[in-house]
């Protein structure tokens, strides 16, 4: 398939990186395209595994290939734009690892030693996951938005 586009980065050069980019005014740029490109890798996985386990025919494929490398240019111009470096994108999350696996270091379906969060995501939908909760919104301790939540995520159909 396609090769992963992030690498990972240490706590001072992330520190340095996000001073230089305050200084072009990139704003939201970079944590968007940051979140755009876990979603690509995100769905990048999972053309794998279906691809690894016959579910996806040839055009199937070859669509999804042509789509995930356009996207990919996308982010790679955006990132021309914005002056960032894509290899920036990836964020350091200290004990937890880093958003995105480094180059070449995961397969989906191969388990891994330090797992990315891109990783457990992607375990996360394959074997599927039920969420049940509420949340109340407020302000000046006024209860002002009470939301239910009840999610099934999955990458299989229900």
């Amino acid at each position: 398939m396609m090769e992963m586009l992030c690498t990972s980065v240490d706590d001072s050069k992330y520190l340095q990186n996000t001073a230089s980019k305050s200084k072009n005014e990139a704003g939201l740029a970079p944590l968007f395209l940051t979140v755009l490109e876990l979603l690509r890798q995100l769905m990048e996985a999972q053309i794998i595994r279906r691809m690894d386990q016959n579910y996806l025919s040839e055009s199937d494929l070859d669509r999804a290939a042509v789509s995930l490398q356009k996207l990919e240019e996308q982010i790679l111009h955006l990132c021309q734009i914005f002056e960032i470096d894509p290899a920036d994108l990836n964020i350091n999350l200290g004990e937890f690892g880093t958003l995105l696996p480094s180059s070449g270091s995961y397969y989906p379906g191969e388990p891994s030693s330090k797992p990315s969060i891109l990783e457990l995501l992607d375990r996360l939908l394959n074997t599927g996951i039920v969420v049940d909760g509420e949340i109340d919104l407020g302000l000046a301790q006024l209860d002002l938005i009470h939301a239910k939540l009840q999610l099934v995520l999955t990458s299989k159909p229900i």
